[in-house]
């Protein structure tokens, strides 16, 4: 078969040259090579070797076993003999002249036999130390220290220090008061067993922690636990390494109850100044995380705070830099655990929001107490003093200022909850400031100020800013410096304490008056607000360099990035070097200013957040240029429109395939305390390690699209309206494959039938719809409100008459706008049949949502007896979300087919829309002028109450606010509900009227709406990229909701006017006479009435944004007949005016100013 085979098929001989005979006949049955004779000759070999050295090292370690044993049973019987020569020398009473000696024959044999774990050597132990106290007159009085050398005193005292190991705390007074003496006289006797004397020490203390102590073991108790920490004889330096053990083997103890009800009886021995120092020195250690255990360091911190609490004069700078260490290091347990969500704080959260940190347990009362006082109104007191005494020179920034800044940071980043209460105490104190040799007092605003513009950073990017053709060197800056850390802090702190006052600040106040006098009348208050306020031109200042700051941080993250990178691998290879840091962490880097968490993307944070507050404020009343806030020069406008656009269609796929991407299903409660602590924090690190991730992803695929949302002022609003319509038209063509007209997406959906198993018909039927006029909001919610996204794609609307008989009209979008239009009416109505009003009005008709519609609908439920957490109660709270959610779904929709609605929304909740999609992880903030839109005579309540002269204290206020509820008598009730923790015991005064102004406008604005507002903005979301939404301020989003307020173009309307019927243009171009008369009519009306006529005709009296060639459908005009006696009609739904044929222009004008001032005429075509 194959011929071309000329080799042997006969197996090759194998022939063994061993000269051994096979015992195996088959053992080369196989292909593979046998083992030679030599070969396993020199295998048994070795093998018998290995079982000769086996059998050696089995009697070697025979004999090191009886050895050992032998060993053992020589020292027990040596041990023996000598209890029992101990035993005699103590079986007799001997005379008092005699103890002397006898102390002295039994010290060698006590420190042979002693045994700690044995009850009968303890008993000797006593013994012993009762002959040795007995030579004293009173126990009060020094030992005789002549009876040992210094050498058998030190085994002496580690030998009570080993056998107080295993004592109780009632047979302990005595060792330990002796050995306190010893200690004392001698320091360094127990210095190889520090950590256990302090750790036994402790235990001691933590048994009497329910009772206390007498006075005589109070004393033993301090002089035991202050005697190690004797300054050196040689120069009197404390002894840092025993204060170090004091700290992390006593102070971490969670059972010093002694210590925690009577502070005072140890702090005056100690020397905080030293305590502070070595605790300064181990965190800064770099192995220092490796020995951190558990709960024990917030322990040290509690009780590193309630010993200085007792001595204010130690709070120096060194009390500062410990306290600074130890809550950088602690920062993740102090935020997540201090103040817990609670359970019953219905404005809180809602159930789809992380709860993670629900099951890690809460700090200890003790702690949470002792990290209250760093927070209340003593501690922010205590800093604002040492803030205070720091002067702040023309040069430079003093080291302390920077501490106390860091310090400041920390704090805000620990307790988030007390953020408010830390700045407004703060922002009342006032701070000394050195310049040209004379010393002045500031506000501290106006403090930092002065020392943030001094700092080198920020010279340098106003310098680069004025230089048009160059880039901020942002990575430069950002990079690992002492100075830089220094200067990084105080311009952080600073723009935290001006963001609080934007929010306190009402637009009187914003900028000081010419005269720069303030008016005695206003109160402290206002007085505060006006002289912390910049200047015109220190606000120009002010916004260049945060326009120059974050514009790099969005549009060059990845480089910053990369260049963070570069450095940490300069560290790693040790080209550079990286300075201890506060929180332990190898990640040196990954922290800014030194500060633990505040990374390149916090320091973006808040600096957009200054901002943006500031662009808010400008954007409401302006007071800068809109060309100012302009950043043009720094992109190809005549290429940004469609490279934007492509950056959108990348960032789209880069979405796809992110969708889907969760966390790592850890579940905390499924290990213990500890274990549970590090999955969370390495759950929320890998959280956060995506989030910079993705940031730096997106920055790198779309930087201009991240300079868009987050800084939408740097491009004119005329561009951005274009790139949002460029946006959705994107987002149409993908979603409809390219068919974005309605008609030619129904047609390919139904040619889809045959391929898809009538998929495309099953499609079409999900986005039609049978409506009735007099429940079109309800219809629309139950036709439509599964579709989801799925709403972005065409509807078709039948309107159907009472009787249920469908309305003439085909859909040709004309009925879907009418549609769109109609439930925006209905659900927008203050006056709905089924008694809900989702959104009510202001004096200027400016709707918000019903803030109290939650609490009205629970109250209902309750008076028809339903029960809280029920079925029933989750099914109509939840019915209620959904509502909500769906009608920002249809605001969505009609935005997205850029249906314009006559609708106008208040500022404040626009302003929700807008940071609903920016980068930055802060929300809307709520500000004292907001309140102006929602409750005018709230707004002059608190005005008054901010500018009140006397003393707040006399109107008897509280930290409690009354919120209007529906009661079953048909009257509303108020009920009180508190503004912060115990609200109701706390009275407001002068110093903290700004922060109750700051509660009040915050529940109003963000706290009762919370809910509504959120599931609204879910629902708009779920049709505009909240990301678009960010692209414009509050104004512009009106504009974009109802079109531009400016004066209506008549030209522009009549280029983009269609005509059909008798006024259709012929061949010749002429228009119809009456057409004409139309024309000639409109450029003589007024403005007010053009808008009745364009409202008359389009249901809305604006133009959109781009002119009217935007107006969908198209303004069209058609023949009414030939009856001059008719007025005019339209079909609001397709933009139609169905207009008789008049003979002059004076009737022309008459009819239709009758026929739009009337509201006659309307009709469906």
């Amino acid at each position: 078969m194959f011929h071309s085979f000329t080799g042997s098929s006969r197996r090759p001989r194998n022939v063994d040259l061993s000269g051994q005979r096979k015992t195996n006949p088959w053992a080369n049955a196989s292909w593979t090579p046998t083992q030679s004779g030599a070969s396993k000759t020199v295998a048994q070999a070795q093998a018998e070797r290995e079982r000769r050295h086996r059998e050696r090292e089995e009697l070697a370690a025979t004999k090191r076993l009886q050895k050992v044993w032998r060993g053992h049973r020589d020292r027990r019987q040596l041990r023996d003999r000598r209890r029992q020569e101990y035993d005699a020398l103590y079986r007799h009473p001997i005379l008092s002249q005699n103890v002397r000696q006898r102390i002295v024959q039994a010290f060698p044999l006590l420190l042979a036999v002693l045994v700690p774990a044995r009850s009968d050597d303890q008993q000797r132990l006593d013994l012993f130390i009762s002959d040795l106290l007995s030579l004293s007159l009173t126990p009060s009085l020094s030992l005789d220290w002549s009876i040992f050398s210094p050498t058998s005193w030190d085994r002496l005292a580690r030998l009570l220090v080993r056998a107080l190991e295993t004592r109780d705390e009632i047979s302990s007074y005595t060792l330990l008061a002796t050995t306190a003496k010893i200690v004392e006289q001698r320091p360094a006797s127990i210095q190889p067993v520090l950590k256990m004397y302090y750790a036994t020490l402790a235990g001691l203390v933590g048994g009497s922690s329910h009772t206390d102590p007498s006075q005589e073991k109070t004393r033993v108790l301090s002089d035991a636990i202050v005697a190690p920490l004797a300054s050196k004889p040689d120069n009197g330096i404390p002894n840092l390494r025993a204060y170090q053990t004091l700290a992390y083997a006593f102070l971490t103890s969670s059972k010093l109850g002694f210590l925690q009800r009577r502070p005072e009886s140890i702090a005056g021995l100690l020397d905080l100044g030293a305590l502070s120092q070595a605790i300064v020195n181990t965190f800064s250690a770099p192995e220092f995380p490796k020995n951190a255990v558990g709960d024990d360091l917030l322990w040290l911190l509690a009780h590193f705070i309630a010993l200085n609490r007792v001595i204010p004069a130690y709070r120096d700078s060194q009390y500062l830099e410990a306290l600074y260490l130890q809550m950088s290091f602690l920062a993740f347990d102090i935020r997540t655990r201090s103040n817990p969500p609670e359970e019953d704080d219905e404005y809180a959260s809602d159930p789809d929001e992380d709860t993670e940190i629900r099951d890690f347990p809460p700090l200890p009362e003790y702690v949470v107490n002792q990290l209250g006082f760093l927070v209340n109104e003593d501690g922010i007191a205590d800093l604002i003093t040492r803030f205070a005494s720091t002067t702040l020179t023309t040069n430079h920034i003093s080291e302390d200022t920077s501490l106390l800044a860091g310090y400041t940071l920390v704090l805000l980043r620990c307790f988030p909850t007390h953020s408010d209460d830390i700045k407004m105490r703060l922002f009342q104190g006032d701070f000394q400031a050195a310049d040209g040799g004379e010393n002045s007092i500031l506000p501290s605003v106006k403090f930092f100020w002065r020392a943030a513009s001094k700092t080198d950073i920020f010279t340098t990017v106003i310098q680069q800013a004025k230089a048009k053709d160059k880039t901020v060197p942002i990575s430069a800056l950002l990079r690992q410096d002492p100075v830089h850390d220094l200067e990084w802090r105080t311009l952080l702190l600073f723009l935290e304490l001006y963001n609080f006052l934007l929010r306190v600040t009402d637009d009187e106040d914003f900028l000081p008056r010419e005269t720069g006098i303030i008016p005695q009348q206003q109160s402290q208050a206002t007085q505060r607000i006006r002289a912390s306020s910049l200047s015109l031109d220190e606000l120009k200042l002010l916004v260049t360099f945060l326009k120059h700051l974050a514009f790099p941080l969005y549009y060059n993250l990845p480089d910053i990035m990369r260049s963070r990178t570069s450095e940490r691998l300069d560290v790693m290879m040790g080209v550079a070097t990286a300075r201890p840091h506060s929180d332990g962490t190898d990640d040196n880097l990954s922290s800014l200013a030194g500060i633990t968490g505040m990374d390149v993307l916090s320091l973006r944070d808040i600096v957009s957040s200054a901002m943006r507050a500031l662009y808010e404020r400008d954007s409401r009343r302006p007071f800068l240029s809109k060309e100012f806030w302009l950043m043009t020069a720094k992109f190809d406008m005549g290429m940004f429109i469609s490279a934007v656009v492509l950056e959108e269609s990348q960032n789209d796929d880069l979405s796809d395939e992110d969708e889907g991407e969760d966390g790592d299903g850890d579940d905390p409660s499924s290990a213990s305390q500890n274990m549970a602590r590090d999955r969370l924090s390495r759950s929320i690190d890998r959280r956060r390690l995506r989030t910079i991730h993705s940031e730096e992803l997106r920055s790198t695929i779309g930087p201009r699209l991240e300079v868009l949302r987050n800084m939408p002022f740097a491009i004119p609003f005329e561009i951005r309206v274009q790139i949002f319509r460029q946006f959705v038209y994107l987002d149409q063509s993908k979603r409809r494959d390219g068919n974005v007209d309605p008609d030619r997406w129904r047609l390919a959906m139904l040619s889809r039938e045959h391929g898809s198993a009538g998929h495309g018909r099953q499609l079409l039927g999900r986005h039609t719809a049978t409506v009735r006029r007099e429940r079109v909001f309800d219809d629309a919610f139950d036709e439509f409100y599964s579709l989801g996204e799925g709403l972005k794609e065409p509807i078709q609307i039948t309107f159907v008459d009472q009787f249920g008989q469908p309305e003439a009209g085909i859909d040709g979008g004309g009925v879907t706008k009418e549609f769109l239009i109609s439930v925006t009416n209905d659900a927008f109505s203050p006056e709905r049949d089924d008694d809900r009003t989702y959104f009510v009005s202001n004096t200027q008709n400016l709707l918000y949502p019903n803030p109290s519609i939650f609490d009205d609908t629970a109250a209902k439920l309750r008076s028809r007896g339903i029960t809280e957490g029920s079925d029933k109660w989750r099914d109509a709270t939840g019915d209620l979300v959904k509502r909500y959610e769906f009608l920002g779904r249809i605001v969505g929709k009609c935005m997205y087919e850029g249906i314009l609605i006559d609708i106008s929304f208040a500022s404040f909740f626009l302003l929700k829309w807008s940071a609903s999609g920016q980068s930055t992880s802060t929300d809307y903030r709520a500000n004292l002028h907001d309140l102006r839109d929602l409750d005018p005579e709230l707004y002059q309540g608190l005005m008054s109450l901010k500018n009140y002269p006397g003393d707040v204290a006399d109107l008897s206020l509280d930290f409690t606010i009354a919120d209007s509820v529906w009661d079953p008598s048909g009257h509303r009730r108020t009920i009180t509900r508190p503004l912060r923790k115990d609200g109701a015991n706390i009275p407001v005064t002068n110093k903290d009227r700004p922060l109750y102004i700051s509660y009040v406008a915050n529940h109003r604005l963000v706290a009762q709406q919370y809910r509504q507002t959120k599931a609204f903005l879910r629902g708009l979301g779920t049709i505009i990229n909240p990301s678009w939404l960010s692209m414009f301020n509050q104004s512009e989003l009106q504009r974009l909701i109802g079109g531009d307020s400016s004066e209506i173009d008549v030209e522009d309307l009549r280029r983009n006017t269609s005509y059909s019927g008798l006024y259709a243009i012929g061949d010749d171009g002429q228009e119809h006479p009456t057409i004409s008369f139309f024309w000639d009519v409109m450029r003589k009306l007024k403005d007010s009435e053009r808008r009745d006529v364009l409202k008359y005709v389009t249901s809305t009296p604006r133009a959109p944004l781009l002119g009217f060639s935007q107006l969908k459908p198209q303004f069209s005009i058609r023949d009414g007949g030939n009856d001059e006696e008719r007025l005019p009609s339209t079909s609001t739904c397709v933009n139609l005016l169905k207009l008789p044929v008049y003979k002059t222009a004076a009737t022309l004008r008459t009819k239709l100013l009758y026929a739009v001032q009337s509201g006659a005429g309307f009709d469906l075509s």
